[in-house]
């Protein structure tokens, strides 16, 4: 068995990619208001500052800083993945669609709608933290959903015009960096 090792500096910032098993889904779109209960659900038992966050249509990505002597942002996922798959399940009951699970995951007891595990990266310096924050922002341009980052809906970018940390109009220095893709 593969052994996994992930960074585990209490007090890091982190940028992660989560996706859906079947990266041609839609669900994390059309289902944001579970994804959202789950997050909120998971931050008030587990607080964190949430630096970036973008959801597209089959992954989504964040930079979040954890508290000081805390990291364990691997429950927090695990809650948050949990969480948004048993509500879906719940509201589509007998009717939904078989996620072609691997006879692991039937074995494990997984429903097959996420990847197993996420990719985490730890920040190292305030151009690293810049750089994946502006990733998240300009990613569903990167996808081709969107002309303009703030155009859409799904992403963080709206929080941080708000709070003036970057104007409506950012286009950015759209990477050719693949951050977890």
């Amino acid at each position: 068995m593969t052994n996994y090792r992930r960074a585990g500096v209490p007090g890091a910032t982190y940028f992660f990619t989560v996706a859906l098993a079947n990266r041609g889904a839609t669900t994390l779109v059309e289902r944001v208001d579970l994804l959202r209960d789950a997050f909120f659900r998971t931050y008030s038992e587990r607080p964190f500052h949430c630096d970036a966050f973008v959801v597209l249509p089959d992954h989504l990505h964040a930079v979040w800083t954890l508290p000081e002597g805390d990291a364990d942002f691997s429950t927090r996922w695990r809650l948050i993945k949990a969480r948004f798959s048993r509500s879906l399940l719940e509201e589509m009951g007998a009717e939904h669609p078989s996620y072609g699970r691997s006879a692991s995951k039937v074995e494990k007891g997984e429903v097959g709608i996420w990847q197993r595990r996420f990719w985490e990266h730890m920040i190292r310096d305030e151009a690293d933290y810049r750089a994946h924050v502006e990733y998240c922002w300009g990613n569903p341009v990167k996808h081709g959903l969107v002309e303009r980052p703030a155009d859409w809906v799904f992403s963080s970018i709206h929080r941080d015009v708000r709070l003036g940390l970057v104007p409506d109009d950012w286009s950015g220095g759209q990477s050719d960096s693949n951050f977890g893709e």
